[in-house]
């Protein structure tokens, strides 16, 4: 399929198909300022959990619970490799369904070199079947637009189909959430061909909320993202301005530019708050 071109800007505003329906992330220990989120976020919005080291199951199922008393749709992450044991998986997942009415989770393999138990990566905890036996109906799974550092790029492909099928042979429905890039091109040439391929889940493409340039690339250099002095010109900062501030302006426009829902499809926003809550639901509000 020939590539989409991006057309010129023509506004620093994401149009409503964009900013509408767009997700966000938070850690645990966000669970106590939630009320930041109500400035950009409607009620029901889905808000992901992330699965951190050093916070305890109770951390999770807690932040689950304020997130969903707080109007919003609590989506825990589950990071298989750090599960200890079948019994933890069971007992995490329960804990969510009864204390905040989870349906939605989030499955990753997670980043440490060995499992801490019997889950290899994300695969093996969807097929053990314990998600859908708590009545899990939504099941996400990661996307990688530009590549994994230590996948290679047909074992990528081969996983996402493994995951997708063993979902949907579950009775559940599945998204995928991309990590964050800041570049435009490579996220629409990526959707592009899932599209072409006939995967047409729900996509949810991660864009770094207002951050100093600082942290931003501290989190590119720990995520793998490319940061070359080209791309970020494209996002709109130099490599020299560390002590200034960046935000997503430049990506979600070439995004709103790119995007041709006959070629990419299902496409929403999912905001990685790399500067904190209240910098990107004020980002938003100004934008909705």
């Amino acid at each position: 399929m020939p590539a989409v071109p991006l057309s010129e800007p023509q506004s620093l505003y994401a149009p409503p198909s964009l900013l509408d329906d767009a997700s966000i992330e938070i850690t645990a220990k966000d669970q106590h300022h939630l009320d930041q989120l109500a400035r950009g976020f409607a009620p029901g919005t889905p808000v992901s959990i992330t699965f951190l080291p050093g916070e305890t199951f109770e951390d999770r199922i807690a932040a689950a619970q304020r997130v969903r008393a707080a109007g919003f749709t609590p989506v825990p992450h589950i990071s298989a490799r750090r599960l200890t044991s079948v019994a933890e998986l069971e007992g995490f997942v329960a804990g969510l369904v009864d204390a905040a009415a989870v349906t939605r989770v989030f499955v990753v393999g997670g980043d440490l070199p060995q499992p801490a138990g019997p889950f290899e990566d994300a695969l093996a905890v969807i097929r053990s079947g314990i998600l859908a036996f708590h009545g899990i109906e939504q099941v996400g799974i990661a996307g990688y637009p530009e590549g994994h550092p230590d996948i290679a790029p047909a074992a990528l492909d081969a996983a996402m189909r493994d995951k997708l099928d063993a979902i949907h042979a579950a009775g559940q429905r599945a998204w995928i959430a991309t990590q964050f890039s800041f570049d435009a091109v490579p996220v629409l040439d990526w959707l592009a061909r899932l599209r072409a391929e006939g995967i047409d889940e729900t996509v949810r493409i991660g864009v770094p909320g207002p951050a100093s340039v600082k942290t931003l690339l501290r989190f590119a250099t720990r995520c793998g993202v490319g940061v070359s002095a080209k791309v970020m010109t494209k996002y709109g900062l130099s490599l020299t301005q560390f002590l200034g501030n960046a935000g997503p302006d430049k990506l979600i426009e070439a995004l709103t530019a790119g995007l041709v829902p006959e070629v990419h499809g299902d496409a929403r926003l999912h905001f990685y708050p790399f500067g904190g809550l209240e910098k990107t639901a004020d980002w938003v509000a100004r934008r909705g």
